[in-house]
């Protein structure tokens, strides 16, 4: 079993930055696709950010050059670094993985399906 837990989050202003952690445990994936979702009220959910194992990363549109998705495999973590934040980045932001068998394409092809609980961003203008 996955578990996901995400921190980090929090309120802050235009033009700001914040760092969001997920710390993973439990049976995780040998070779894996981990992201970053956001959800914000009246809106479906997004996908901004993907990485995996074997490093290569993957970037929405909305958020490519500000935000940065990293990790530290010896503290099974995975980060997203959000500079130059806007209003529209509010949201609830959500770590999730996967099995990464099959290579980046199945970051992108294919539902993730650990989810952690997600953690609040509140950016203000």
């Amino acid at each position: 079993q996955v578990q996901l837990v995400e921190s980090g989050g929090g309120s802050v202003q235009a033009g700001g930055s914040l760092r969001l952690a997920c710390a993973a445990s439990g049976s995780f994936y040998s070779t894996y696709c981990m992201g970053w979702f956001r959800q914000a009220p009246g809106k479906e959910r997004e996908r901004i950010a993907i990485i995996h194992s074997e490093g290569k990363q993957g970037y929405a549109d909305s958020v490519k050059g500000r935000f940065t998705i990293s990790q530290d495999n010896a503290k099974n973590t995975l980060y997203l670094q959000m500079n130059t934040l806007k209003p529209e980045d509010t949201a609830m932001y959500y770590c999730a993985a996967r099995s990464g068998y099959g290579g980046y394409r199945s970051c992108e092809a294919y539902e993730y399906i650990n989810w952690g609980q997600g953690t609040q961003v509140t950016v203000s203008s």
